[in-house]
Order: C-alpha cells, then structure tokens, then sequence
C-alpha cells in the first residue's frame, strides 16, 4: 500500500496521507472540481441571461406592465377606486382630474397619458391635450367647466376606461392582442370587426411558417440524401453550394428574389418567352404571401439540409444492399427500411426550420406585401412606429407560448430524444 496516499487506522477507516479521512479528502477535491466548472461556465450563463433570459423577461413584465396613468393620474385614480361606474362620476372626480391634467402637463408627460388611454379608446388623446393646455385656468365647479371644454368629459365609458387603465398592471394588451376588449361594463367582448386582425395574422404566420417547413423539407430531402450517397468529391463541391447562401447577406438574398419575381422580373419575362403565359397575364410573385413563402423557403432550405445530411451520413449503405438482396424492390426498400432512419434528421431540420420561420421579420417586410405580412413585422410596427410597446411584448409572449406549446406537442408526439443533429 503507498503510505503516501493511504493508511488504515485500527478500526478500519481508511486515511489519507495527511490524517484526513479518504471519504472526506475525495468529497473536497470534488467539490473544488465542481467550483472551478462553475467558475468556467459563470460568464457564458451571464451572458444567456443578460442578453437572452433578461430580455424576455423584460418583455413579459412589459406586456402587463401599466403605470403610465397610475404615476401621472394618481388624484383621479383615488378618487374612481370609489366610484360604482354606474353613473358619471360626481364634482370630486372632476376636480382631481383637473388637478392632474395641470400637474402632468407640467411635467411633460401629458402626452403619453393621452397616448396610453387612446390605445384603449381611439379618438381621445386631443381631448387630453387639447384639455390640459386650459386646465390651469379651470375654476370650479370643475365638471361644468369641463364638459364646457369637450362634451366627452360627460361619458361614462371614458371614464370607465381611465378607472381600468389607472390600474398597475392589466391584462388588456393580451386581449387586444387576440381580438377582444373589455366593455363599458368590464365584460370581455370581440374587438369591433374592423379592428380585429391579430387572430388573422397570427393564423397566417403559423401557415407560412409549416408551408417554408413542409417545402424545404420536399426541397431538402432529395439534395441531403445525394449529399450523403455520391462520391465525396462530388458531395463537398455539392455542401459548398448548400452553405453558399450563408455568405451572402441576408438582405442580398432578399432583394434579389424581388428582381426575379416582380411583374417585370426575370422568371416573368422567361414565362413571356416561352409563352406560357401573354404579356397581359404577368404572374403577380412579389408583394403577396407567394412572394414570402418562396424567398424565405430559399433562405431556410439550408437548416432542413444540414441536419439530415448529419443523419444520413450515418446510415451505412449496406443496409439498402441487405433490403434489395432479399428481394425487395428500390422504392420498398427506400421507404421500409431508409427513411424511418432518417425521421431524427426529418424532426431536429423540421423544428429549426419551423422557429426560424415563425418569427422571421425581414424578408416577409421586403416581399410579403399587404398579404404576406407575418405576427413579426406587426410586433416591429408598434415597437417602431405607434410605440405601443404594450401590445407588441404581449403579441411576443402569445408567440413565445405558441413556440413552447408547439414545441411540448413535438416533444410529446416525437420525442425530443429522437432529434438528432449529427
């Protein structure tokens, strides 16, 4: 026995060099091992946190996240915590909103008051403002002088709605991003029918989105198993063509399927030529969901190569000797005893490509026209453009559940365990 890494003691306890018991030894130097993996993996977990968990998170809160109206309305808010909502409020109401309105637009933040409440009830955000520029020489009775200023002061459903919006956090911007309202009475209703049209897009993005997958797997197949079958010269000048579009920008790719697809574009002017079809029966290809499910099943057809290349270079070509030897004839053999081997392959490409897809923003924005637009391009407009930041992080989170949901469905019906990427 090496005295210089064990010694037994009388009763059996088996010790280290030092003294120390071998039990005790091995815990510690184990514990120091996991301390230093810990150490290594500490700043790639800090960096998924603050650049991928945190973010998310951010944007949950955000979609039910409401202090706009609380912060800058509190006198009116205190005082409709009281009120029924049964009738216009009384003289106390309006007086603390006027106070309130003198009070916000001094602080600058009249607008976004007004902003806030006109996502609930269009039409009002001049009636705010308009209203806070002559508050300040308002005298009571306050709600004569207000209803004076603007009729709509005398509303219950105006102040209803600024009773719900005075509340911290709510849930309206999920409603809203699902087509529903609350009413003057606080009942869930459909949104008017000019107005709903999230329901719609998110129904059109979930079909783009399988359309891209089930084309790039059809597309995708036949070049991933000659990749795996022919010759290895043959299949790496092949994989440089497959890997040539990550090369080339994003936005190079896109822009070129507009000069091949638009009314006046390349593949319409073969189709002149060949006559197949007459110079007044352009095909309409860009600016329409044609235009978006072509380009981007273009852009994605790598992700659905890739992986099942992976699986099928693992498939030894003896099996399919085995199969036709004992007479069975290429399509059966193909298809009993091949394909089932390549269903990982079929499922980690099918659910890349399908989340790629469900969430892409760019080429959809550039070629998908009125008709082509996806739930991403939506969530873009009001971060960008009506700065209801509301709406789009719970339009991101419904989208963000829908992926979890779809990808438990997956996980449950295939079986994550089976999704291999090589």
């Amino acid at each position: 026995m090496n005295e210089q890494v064990m010694a037994a003691t009388g009763g059996g306890e088996v010790l280290a060099a030092d003294g120390t018991p071998l039990k005790q030894c091995l815990q510690k130097t184990l514990r120091r091992r996991k301390l230093i993996a810990a150490g290594l993996v500490l700043p790639l977990g800090a960096f998924v946190f603050i650049t991928f968990m945190f973010p998310i998170v951010l944007m949950l809160f955000r979609s039910v996240d409401n202090p706009i109206v609380h912060e800058n309305l509190p006198q009116t808010i205190a005082v409709l915590e009281q009120w029924d909502g049964k009738d216009v409020p009384g003289e106390e109401a309006f007086a603390a909103l006027t106070a309130d309105l003198v009070s916000a637009r001094k602080s600058k933040m009249i607008g976004r008051v007004a902003t806030r409440i006109n996502f609930e009830r269009s039409g009002v955000r001049s009636l705010f403002t308009s209203t806070a520029r002559k508050a300040k020489e308002m005298e009571a009775p306050f709600k004569e002088a207000l209803l004076k200023t603007n009729e709509k002061w005398g509303e219950r459903e105006l102040w209803v709605t600024i009773k719900r919006m005075g509340q911290p956090y709510t849930a309206s911007q999920y409603l809203a991003a699902v087509d529903m309202r609350f009413d003057v009475d606080n009942n869930v209703v459909d949104q008017d029918e000019d107005r709903q049209i999230y329901v719609t897009i998110f129904g059109r993005t979930l079909w783009i989105s399988f359309l891209v997958t089930a084309l790039g797997l059809l597309l995708g197949y036949p070049v991933a198993y000659l990749l795996a079958t022919l010759p290895l010269k043959y299949s790496n000048l092949l994989m440089i063509m497959v890997l040539l579009p990550f090369w080339t920008s994003l936005l190079v790719r896109t822009t070129s399927w507009i000069v091949l697809l638009q009314t006046n574009g390349v593949l319409n002017d073969i189709f002149v030529f060949l006559h197949i079809v007459d110079e007044e029966g352009r095909i309409q290809m860009i600016y329409n969901q044609m235009g978006t499910v072509i380009a981007m099943t273009h852009i994605l057809l790598p992700f659905m190569v890739l992986p099942l290349y992976s699986v099928m270079k693992t498939i030894p070509p003896s099996y399919m000797r085995a199969a036709l030897s004992l007479g069975a004839n290429p399509v059966r053999a193909f298809v009993r005893v091949y394909a089932p081997q390549t269903v990982p392959g079929i499922g980690a490409g099918g659910l890349l490509v399908f989340i790629l897809s469900i969430g892409y923003y760019i080429t959809p924005a550039l070629v998908g026209g009125r008709t082509g637009q996806m739930i991403s391009n939506f969530i873009a407009f009001h971060m960008q453009k009506s700065l209801n930041w509301g709406l789009a992080a719970a339009l991101g989170g419904i989208l963000l559940v829908g992926v979890l949901v779809l990808y438990w469905l997956y996980s449950k019906i295939v079986g994550v365990d089976n999704m291999k990427m090589g």
